[in-house]
């Protein structure tokens, strides 16, 4: 019996998304390195899908049709070089593999290349979604050996998730590393609403709510422009109880865990020049999350205000609303920096549609992202599209009462304040970085130019 596509690595995401492909028509082989999972898989769902279970890498090759449509779904890092260098010895030129696993970029590049030199087409395809997403629909983010695309376009489009229009969430992005690349910035800006969600939760209990009436304005949030997944689960959270009818987000600790791909978002940005600072504070405040032990210390030591404040759950709409977004306006900064660098010429326009259903930051925001760059293929920074312009105008008042309470109260919004301060930052005509420009001059002859002289000349003075 043959097969339409193969599937490496029966985790979670490997599972439904295999799921997913047989629901869709697709006759569909699978491979896990423990064999129990693989057929304890193939014994579930036998009777509803045509799924076959092979017992080698080399069996599975065999059992897909040529040109072979391989999937991986496998750990990212050393486990996908070594699947990589076993199945390049048993497929043919012409054949595509596709990493759907959340690999960095560089790697996917130099995979991409390894690949090629043995005539097969490799693919980087992020996918986002979760479980939920990889078994219905999710968004994914391809890109890589374009020569791969006619041959891989019509099932993952068909597996992806739609809009209410109809449009499929998956579009090819670019060459090389690109789709690895736009996945990563994805998980750098989840990462970023997750910790603005959590600071309004913060500001709520602070501001003396009970978790209910927290639960209560999420709702009212869903409602509105934060409409989200994020915030719809955030909701569905705080309404949880526990056994004894205690709301269960008490008893889950403060500790927040990451598996690498916020780290490196803001890697890249530092090399890039870009000033991610809102997923960078969202990483460091999961870091910081992580010192519990330390924290409860501290907390008996050093001083501070009570930690509680008065702000209206209104002004914390739109605090979330302007930090969101600066987060996206720094994310699509960085896409594009990235494209420009590596030559992906990525269109920022396709990007947000792949994003509006299916994946973690689904939202109703992402269509006014998506018309933004629509109609201004060159906008410079989201922020600078009427609509946002007026929407950080508006968010401005309540945003900066926030700020101002949660510091005089002591508690902590390291991306509220960091995003406000970007916000001033960028729209400000003078900054002193000429002081900071006039130091390096004088203890490392660094150089300086001249507000009086044109940019592009360089001048040293002795200082002392």
């Amino acid at each position: 019996m043959s097969a339409a596509v193969g599937l490496i690595g029966l985790a979670v995401m490997g599972q439904n998304l295999a799921l997913n492909l047989a629901e869709h028509g697709h006759s569909i082989v699978v491979f896990n390195r423990t064999s129990q999972t693989t057929e304890g898989f193939v014994a579930a769902n036998r009777a509803s899908f045509p799924v076959t279970g092979a017992t080698s890498l080399a069996e599975l090759v065999d059992l897909v049709d040529r040109p072979r449509r391989l999937i991986l779904l496998v750990k990212a890092g050393s486990a996908v070089d070594d699947i990589l260098t076993r199945l390049l010895e048993l497929v043919s030129a012409g054949d595509v593999i596709i990493d759907g696993g959340n690999s960095l970029f560089t790697d996917t590049e130099r995979r991409q290349t390894i690949a090629a030199g043995k005539g097969v087409a490799y693919v980087g395809a992020g996918i986002s979604g979760g479980e939920e997403g990889a078994r219905h629909g999710p968004s994914i983010m391809p890109g890589g050996n374009e020569a791969a695309w006619p041959l891989i376009a019509e099932m993952l489009q068909g597996i992806a998730a739609k809009t209410p229009a109809g449009e499929a969430c998956c579009e090819w992005l670019g060459p090389g590393g690109s789709g690895h690349f736009v996945k990563m910035v994805h998980n750098g800006i989840e990462y970023g609403d997750m910790q603005i969600i959590a600071e309004a939760f913060h500001l709520m209990r602070a501001a003396g709510m009970t978790v209910g009436e927290t639960a209560e304005a999420f709702r009212g949030f869903a409602r509105g422009r934060l409409s989200s997944f994020l915030i719809d689960i955030t909701a569905q959270i705080l309404e949880r109880l526990d056994d004894d009818d205690t709301p269960l987000i008490n008893r889950v600790l403060d500790t927040a865990a990451q598996k690498g791909t916020g780290k490196w978002t803001v890697q890249s940005s530092l090399d890039l020049g870009q000033p991610a600072t809102l997923i960078a504070e969202a990483v460091f405040s999961r870091m910081v999350s992580a010192l519990k032990d330390q924290r409860v210390a501290a907390s008996r030591v050093l001083s501070g205000p009570s930690g509680s404040v008065n702000v209206d759950v209104t002004d914390i709409e739109s605090a979330l609303y302007g930090s969101k977004i600066v987060s996206y306006a720094q994310g699509f900064m960085l896409l594009a920096a990235g494209s420009e660098e590596f030559k992906w010429d990525l269109e920022l326009a396709k990007v947000s549609p792949l994003w509006r259903a299916g994946c973690i930051i689904r939202a109703a925001f992402l269509d006014d992202i998506t018309r933004a760059f629509r109609t201004n293929s060159s906008l410079p920074n989201l922020m600078l599209d009427p609509y946002f312009t007026d929407a950080l105008a508006g968010a401005q008042p309540g945003w900066r009462r926030v700020v101002a309470a949660a510091v005089t109260a002591g508690v902590p919004v390291p991306a509220y304040s960091s995003a406000l301060g970007f916000y001033d930052s960028y729209r400000s005509e003078y900054l002193p970085a000429n002081l900071i420009q006039a130091q390096r001059d004088l203890f490392g002859a660094h150089t300086y130019e001249r507000t009086d002289r044109p940019r592009g000349e360089f001048f040293h003075t002795h200082w002392s």
